[in-house]
């Protein structure tokens, strides 16, 4: 399937010359939504991961369907604020900015094997500090999904080491 059909350009968004993919066509299309969603679950199999973290809020539209699939679980990574018990963070780059990301300090045991799933691999900087807190917590990174990666940005380099697996690439 020719996901590059469900998934929009809007010029100069979120600000003047940036060319952002908007996945919510893809989204709104149940048999394109399914089949990203499957082609992921596919990856975490080989894998043979133990949990799902995913990023806010575009990793949770992935990562959620994925661990539900697996039966495992799901472990939201979320900006300052949002996490209710005690966290740990990590700060990090963006293609246009910082931010922090937290996670609760009790959601990854020592020694899971953590798949990360996103909409989007651009730079690299959410899904490092992403693999920065699991390592944190001793967990194995053992893979990255994301539905896009952005080539020309490079993110790809900055998990050097780490298996990345992308089903659509610009």
């Amino acid at each position: 399937m020719d996901l590059k059909k469900y998934i929009a350009s809007v010029q100069d968004f979120p600000q003047e010359g940036v060319l952002f993919r908007d996945i919510t066509p893809l989204m709104e299309n149940g048999e394109a939504f399914h089949y990203a969603t499957k082609m992921m679950e596919e990856y975490a199999k080989k894998l043979n991961v133990d949990v799902i973290v995913g990023p806010e809020s575009r990793g949770f539209i992935f990562g959620c369907p994925v661990a539900y699939c697996l039966n495992i679980g799901f472990v939201p990574v979320r900006k300052p604020g949002k996490l209710p018990r005690n966290t740990i963070s990590c700060e990090y780059d963006l293609e246009y900015g910082t931010n922090e990301l937290h996670m609760h300090e009790d959601s990854i045991k020592k020694g899971q094997r953590v798949l990360i799933i996103d909409d989007l691999l651009a730079t690299g900087g959410t899904v490092k500090a992403t693999i920065n807190l699991v390592n944190k917590m001793g967990g194995d990174v053992v893979g990255c999904a994301f539905l896009i990666e952005l080539e020309d940005l490079k993110g790809r380099e900055l998990l050097e080491g780490y298996d990345v697996y992308s089903i659509v690439t610009y």
